[in-house]
């Protein structure tokens, strides 16, 4: 035989099968990605979803024979696929619950307490009267953000967006009147004697 003429052994329907394969599944990608997003409530994670299944079938898709298959097979690859998301999903959400739960229960350390830079006294009253207020009662005296809106008449995220300014704001003060100090995280202040 010609090395240049046509092969008709098995090898090369292989190829053919499979671009057929491809091609159906890709014919039915706006179907997978919306079944997808219905399930996860994110465009962006079922895009990453249905572009891991899509690589998953480009390898072990060779195997399928017709269109018609491997839209059935796809399918339940995604549905392998969204259980194992979830299962991911629920894993991290119990390993954070467990998180937040230690960081409630944990003992207050005195001694970190004590390093906090002595002239953060004087430098919180030169806040907002309400900047001022927020970082005292969730800063030093450790209050929950949402108590903390509750009394004050406010939802909890907006005391958030303040805590966050009134936080940037008595870092740019503390950076102003202690300076190298402040620049190495105000431990063991030495700027101003502790009274």
């Amino acid at each position: 035989m010609d090395a240049e003429g046509p092969d008709t052994g098995t090898d090369a329907a292989l190829p053919l099968e499979r671009d057929d394969v491809v091609a159906a599944l890709l014919a039915q990608r706006g179907r997978f990605l919306a079944f997808v997003e219905r399930r996860v409530g994110s465009r962006a994670v079922a895009e990453d979803l249905l572009q891991t299944a899509f690589a998953r079938t480009l390898e072990k898709g060779g195997a399928l024979k017709d269109g018609e298959g491997a839209v059935a097979w796809f399918y339940r690859l995604l549905r392998n696929a969204l259980v194992d998301h979830h299962r991911r999903q629920a894993a991290e959400g119990r390993a954070l619950a467990v998180e937040a739960r230690d960081a409630d229960n944990a003992p207050e350390d005195p001694e970190l307490k004590g390093a906090v830079c002595a002239c953060l006294g004087d430098l919180l009253p030169t806040l907002k009267p309400a900047y001022a207020e927020l970082v005292r009662q969730v800063d030093l005296e450790g209050r929950a953000v949402p108590d903390v809106a509750r009394e004050a008449g406010i939802t909890a995220n907006n005391a958030g967006v303040r805590l966050h300014r009134a936080r940037l704001a008595l870092k740019r003060s503390l950076e102003r009147s202690c300076g190298a100090c402040a620049a190495h995280g105000c431990l063991d202040c030495s700027c101003k004697p502790r009274g």
